[in-house]
């Protein structure tokens, strides 16, 4: 069954899928962006017989696999950022309104100043806080420079960490639905040690 799923993997629809996904669950964190991802990953390691211990001849895909996942996280906190810059007073009402979102905005904002966005990469992995912290920053206007760069390592961490489960998962135990549902929980997993850390981070 995994072979002729992984035989996606020979055409553009699994990225298309992919791609479409993580750009999307800026807005709808409810989409299962990164179960797709790992479920490609696993895809792929079944057609290329990693899941075997052969020497896999389908690395270009999964590297494009990450690339895909790494550029479209990258353009959705773009879009957002940029929606947030642009959405004026009314947003910034509906942030003072969330206790949650006027604290993460705090705190992005004190990291970015500071230099340092760890907070972005964490968030990247914790539910919802990619949308907390892309629409943090474009709505206290904090410059694309200081916000772009981490993104893009938030983006690229993730979607490498999301393919190697899926990957390496099906490579050391087979390429099976409990494999991938073993993956899936690693994630789910490094979400709640992020929103743990990044609801114990204050600023300075």
């Amino acid at each position: 069954m995994w072979e002729s799923v992984g035989s996606l993997e020979a055409g553009p629809w699994i990225y298309a899928m992919v791609a479409l996904s993580v750009l999307l669950d800026v807005f709808l964190p409810v989409l299962p962006s990164g179960v797709l991802v790992i479920t490609a990953a696993t895809a792929a390691a079944a057609g290329s017989g990693a899941s075997a211990g052969k020497v896999p001849h389908a690395v270009p895909d999964i590297l494009a696999l990450i690339f895909c996942a790494a550029t479209a996280s990258v353009l959705g906190d773009l879009v957002a950022y940029r929606l947030a810059r642009r959405g004026g007073a009314r947003l910034d009402r509906a942030i003072a309104r969330s206790r949650r979102l006027s604290s993460a905005q705090e705190r992005l904002g004190d990291a970015l100043s500071r230099g340092g966005g760890a907070l972005v990469v964490l968030a990247r992995f914790a539910p919802a806080g990619r949308s907390i912290v892309s629409l943090g920053a474009g709505a206290t206007h904090r410059r694309v420079r200081e916000f772009l760069p981490w993104s893009a390592l938030a983006g690229l961490t993730w979607a490498v960490y999301s393919v190697a489960l899926g990957y390496l998962g099906a490579q050391w135990l087979g390429a099976t639905w409990v494999t991938t549902a073993i993956s899936v929980a690693a994630l789910f997993g490094a979400g709640a040690g992020a929103g743990y850390l990044m609801r114990r981070r204050r600023p300075a």
